[in-house]
This record gives structure tokens, sequence and C-alpha cells, in this order.
């Protein structure tokens, strides 16, 4: 009898490996995350999975891991979402799209994710429209994906991802500076994304630039590797904004090259600052560290 049982046991877990896909979405998994005016966000927490891993000095360190997102859209987001995927031939009424879910791929030690595969739903459950193999992205403050990020990650390492990205002291500012016109630049670091990477310490900066009057004439995004010990850094992508022109990619306007930091210059006050942080909070700008 006990023999009987284990053989309809293995044939029972045999049907279902063959029946459901890899990574299969639980229908009632769903972790809400957030919600505004466009979208609502969700994750499945048992859907993440360490796909990759890499051997280091302090055991083995997730490099890759997989997980199922969920995203409903009101009439404004899935408006949004046709438009940013060129998708208004298939879907002229947003109405008919209610949600999509995706399997994302993240690489923790570079902060990006990766749509491995996306299904957009109409409200009857059917699928509209699929992609796959979506672009490599890095996620910072600006990026649609930044929630799903922080949970999917928090769920492997529980290093504090959500809790950093939602704290007041998120933005470090770095320098201030008056120019004797009057204009002003105030340069803050999103705390969120420093990591060290040897002696570099990869980050993204905001700078806001402003007239006499206080009016906002140019605001750079930037990532920047800067050398702490040496003293130097250099600007491996630019996203420049003006009122003119709105945002405009710089990237082609960098030469990648480092540049030393001057002791008598605004930018060394916040390379100090740099340097303070990432010794009172190693744990932090070192987790993930395979190197």
């Amino acid at each position: 009898m006990k023999a009987l049982f284990c053989l309809l046991q293995g044939c029972l877990l045999l049907f279902v490996f063959m029946v459901l896909p890899m990574h299969a979405v639980q229908a009632d998994g769903w972790y809400w995350l957030s919600s505004d005016s466009k979208y609502s966000k969700y994750f499945d927490p048992s859907s993440v999975v360490v796909s990759h891993k890499a051997a280091t000095g302090h055991g083995d360190v997730a490099t890759e891991i997989a997980a199922w997102t969920k995203t409903a859209y009101s009439y404004e987001g899935a408006q949004e979402t046709i438009e940013n995927y060129g998708l208004n031939y298939l879907l002229p009424d947003p109405s008919k799209l209610s949600y999509s879910l995706a399997e994302v791929i993240i690489n923790p030690q570079n902060r990006t994710i990766q749509y491995a595969k996306e299904d957009f739903y109409d409200p009857q459950g059917q699928v509209i429209w699929s992609k796959v193999d979506g672009r490599v992205k890095e996620v910072t403050s600006q990026q649609f994906d930044e929630s799903f990020y922080d949970a999917i990650v928090d769920q492997v390492f529980g290093a504090g991802e959500t809790q950093r990205a939602a704290a007041k002291d998120r933005w470090l500012t770095l320098w201030e500076d008056t120019a004797v016109d009057g204009s002003q630049t105030h340069v803050t670091a999103d705390t969120t994304t420093m990591r060290m990477k040897g002696e570099n310490m990869v980050v993204w900066e905001w700078a806001e630039y402003k007239d006499a009057d206080g009016n906002v004439t140019q605001i750079a995004f930037m990532k920047k590797h800067v050398n702490l010990p040496q003293g130097t850094e250099r600007t491996v992508q630019a996203d420049i904004w003006t009122p003119a022109q709105g945002w405009q990619d710089a990237g082609d306007s960098l030469d990648g090259s480092y540049r030393m930091l001057a002791a008598d210059t605004p930018e060394y006050q916040g390379l100090l600052h740099l340097r303070e942080y990432a010794e009172a909070n190693s744990s932090w700008v070192h987790r993930y560290a395979i190197w």
C-alpha cells in the first residue's frame, strides 16, 4: 500500500512538473508594493529564484535573481504604456489594457533589471500582446521599476533596499555653491545607488542649477565613478534638463576620463562627504559585493 502511494505521489509530481512552466505565477501570490493614479505594482514572493551565484571569500553571493511582477493600469496608465511601447495600432482604446505580468531578471551588483518576458492582458484575462528579451536597464530614482527591484532583492538579501529608498536621508548633500552673480548650484547623491567596486564608488548624483532669482536653469542627473582614495572622478552617463529642451541624453559629450578634484573647489567637499559616508556605512556600500 505504501509503495502504491509513493508511486501515485511520484506521478502527480511528474504531472505538475510537465504541465506548469518554470517560474509559474501563483494566482493568489501577489504582494502589493505601491499604487498611484496610473499604476498599481505587485510582485510574487514565491516566484523569486536565485538563478546564478558567485563564490566569494564570504560565501556564495546571488548574481542573478528571477521573479514575476504584475502591473495594473488605470486608463491614464494604460494610455501611457501603449504610447511607450508604440502599441497605438494594436490598442487604440486604453480601456482594453487591464494589467501585465512580467518575468524580470535582476543583477544586484550592477543594480540592473531586464524584462525577460512580458504579457499584456485585457479585462477578460486574455493576452493581447507579448514581448521577450527587453533591454537591460539600471535602476535609479527615475526608473519605473525601482519598487520591483527593491522588493525582489530584499527577498533574497534582506539588506534594506526598500527601507533606504523611502528614508528621509536617502539623498546626501555633497556640496553647494553660490557664484558672484548670485547663481546657485546644489548637488546631492542618491545613497540607494552607492556601491563600491574596488576603490571606486559608483553613485548617481542630482545637480540643480538656479539663477540669481531662484529659477531652475538646468538639472543634471549623472552616474559617476569616484575613486575615493585618489580623489578623482569620471562621469559615465548623464541626462540634462533645461526649460527649453526638457530632458536630453548627454552621453555623447562625455569623454569617460578621470579628472582630479582640486582641494580648493566645492566638488572636493563632495568627495569628502562620500569618503565619510563610505566609512560610516561600510556594510551598505559593500552589499552584494563579489570582488
